[in-house]
């Protein structure tokens, strides 16, 4: 679907993306020691920080992704967002004061604490550099899906546009200018999405006529219609209607939060189908009750054909999202910017508000897009910034920046992760490389620039796939790989450091490998049918995180005479 170019809206992106420039340049002075560059001097304010948290957390997958597929699928799209709040339970009762007492820059430090062992050092970076990367993936495609409709640019220029963006913001300031751009994107997301909510109850509901099925047919490797381009003239037409409202209405007027959901439920929505035959796509407009919209299956279908290998999909997506959190190498090193434990978990009860709060948004902002006549049918990611470009421009604008910030923010948290892992842990811990404060800011910086590049050429490879799903990758692998052994190290006194690194390797390589024969993987990467899959179903967690777990009980038990922690007991040293 083409959209125009605005110049008003490329006026509010450039303002929004050379005011984080500039706040990056103006702190870079301040991040002169690695303790700055990589930690913040560990001074940043515990609601700053629980901001940041939000800032962090909220990606391009919880603003693009969820709302692209509530409005695409309905009531299951929002299942993501529960999972997604859910796993900070995990993060604030289980890991934040811990982490913060074990851990110095990284998430290795903590594994590492009491061991001093190359093996964890080494498994643990690799497993940080790993799910950084899966998690940059979505943010890429993200701002990939944004640049289009807002400059007028191809899907490759956004990415480019964002790395390069990032890389700058990591170069010139570390993590004090990730974590200012973090709080500054996070408050204004979860500002102007209210303000869009508010909105969409003001406006309420309205009767539209129906779509008519659109055909799209690929030649040279471009899409037409009707034999000519996809251009500002001839444009596949914008769907997602509401048919009939109760009563015979034809509009509601403002509605209250609750009164939206009842008469929604209550109404007949236009949603559509696609097929793909050959080179021919045809969008076909289809009537849904919205009682069936706001109930599960909508996106996993297997839920209500009661398969086993889909209700274990869904769980198995579910546990991650649950268990992942808590396991993200961004989200932890997060733990080391503020000073002591218990400004760890006031941050992260700040951040709990923040991320509870947008996430309830995000239902209305989906069913907003979903009625709101203006879903471009061959990309979920855009509904969120085409629904503010239902009411207002300007409105379209300022959200397309936001989201584009959010990407910024984001990002340059797993960049931080990433050159952490590399410079830090691997070059200095497991290579015993000898580097003065200057050295480690100048490999960090180094680091952040090569995961930059691989982060951009992987956003290309990846522009097919909803952000949301993508993530759910990303979240599988950290849970698999990384919980395990962080929540063994905390409560059980039989872990060693042979279990933690066996633990991490197998955790690792089983649910990459996993993921990458699952059925998604063969119809969007390779181009194979999904039924030809070794894989049962797509979403590995419900096997490979009690996998995690279980190996490292064995190995543990096994090496207890060798792999005994140095010292007094890791719990006894977080307890304090």
């Amino acid at each position: 679907m083409h959209h125009p170019t605005s110049l008003l809206a490329i006026a509010i992106f450039s303002f929004f993306v050379g005011a984080v420039l500039f706040l990056s340049f103006y702190l870079g002075s301040k991040a002169k020691s690695a303790k700055g560059y990589y930690a913040a001097h560990g001074q940043v304010g515990w609601f700053v920080n629980g901001i940041a948290f939000a800032g962090d957390y909220l990606s391009a997958a919880s603003f693009l992704g969820i709302c692209g597929m509530i409005a695409f699928y309905g009531y299951d799209g929002f299942l993501y967002s529960i999972g997604y709040l859910a796993g900070w339970v995990v993060a604030l009762f289980v890991i934040a004061e811990p982490i913060k007492r074990l851990g110095k820059f990284t998430f290795a430090d903590a594994l590492d604490a009491q061991f001093h062992s190359r093996g964890i050092k080494i498994t643990a970076a690799i497993s940080t550099l790993v799910v950084s990367i899966f998690y940059l993936i979505p943010q890429m495609v993200g701002a990939g899906a944004l640049i289009q409709p807002l400059l007028g640019l191809r899907h490759e220029w956004g990415v480019i546009i964002v790395g390069v963006a990032v890389i700058i913001i990591v170069v010139t300031a570390g993590m004090v200018s990730t974590t200012w751009v973090q709080f500054i994107k996070g408050s204004l997301l979860v500002f102007f999405c209210t303000i869009l909510v508010i909105m969409i109850l003001s406006r309420g509901l309205h009767t539209s006529p129906p779509s008519k099925p659109q055909v799209v047919i690929k030649v040279d490797g471009k899409n037409q219609i009707n034999g000519q381009p996809i251009d500002e003239k001839n444009n596949l037409t914008p769907v997602g209607h509401v048919l009939e409202l109760p009563g015979g209405k034809t509009e509601t007027g403002p509605l209250g939060p609750v009164e939206y959901l009842r008469t929604l439920q209550n109404s007949k929505i236009e949603t559509y189908k696609k097929e793909v035959k050959g080179d021919v796509t045809t969008y076909t407009p289809v009537a849904q009750k919205g009682a069936d919209l706001l109930t599960p299956g909508g996106y996993f279908k297997d839920i209500k054909a009661g398969t086993w290998k889909g209700k274990l999909n869904f769980l198995s997506l579910m546990l991650a999202l649950f268990c992942g959190t808590a396991a993200l190498p961004h989200i932890l090193i997060r733990y080391y910017t503020v000073k002591d434990a218990a400004s760890a978990r006031k941050s992260t009860v700040v951040g709990i508000a923040a991320i509870g709060f947008f996430y309830v948004l995000t239902l209305f902002l989906g069913l907003g897009a979903m009625t709101s006549g203006n879903l471009d049918p061959t990309d979920s990611n855009m509904s969120a910034p085409l629904l503010a470009k239902s009411f207002n421009p300007i409105l379209f604008a300022i959200i397309s920046a936001i989201a584009f910030t959010t990407v910024l923010g984001t990002v340059s948290g797993l960049i931080m992760a990433a050159s952490g892992a590399v410079a830090h842990d691997i070059m200095g811990s497991f290579m015993k490389m000898e580097m003065d404060d200057h050295a480690k800011v100048r490999a960090g910086k180094i680091a952040s620039v090569v995961v930059g590049i691989i982060a951009i050429g992987l956003g290309m490879a990846f522009k097919a796939f909803n952000v949301t799903f993508l993530v759910g990758w990303a979240f599988n692998i950290a849970a698999s790989a990384n919980l395990p052994a962080l929540v063994m190290l905390l409560f059980w006194r039989g872990t060693t450091r042979q279990g933690i690194t066996a633990s991490i390797t197998v955790g690792l390589l089983s649910s990459l490998a996993w993921i990458m024969l699952s059925g998604d993987a063969y119809l969007n990467l390779y181009g194979k049918p999904a039924a030809d899959a070794p894989m049962p179903f797509n979403q590995p967690g419900i096997v490979t995180i009690p996998l995690g777990f279980l190996v490292l009980i064995v190995v543990s038990v096994m090496t207890h005479s060798t792999g005994r922690r140095r010292g007094h007991d890791v719990v006894a040293v977080a307890a304090r």
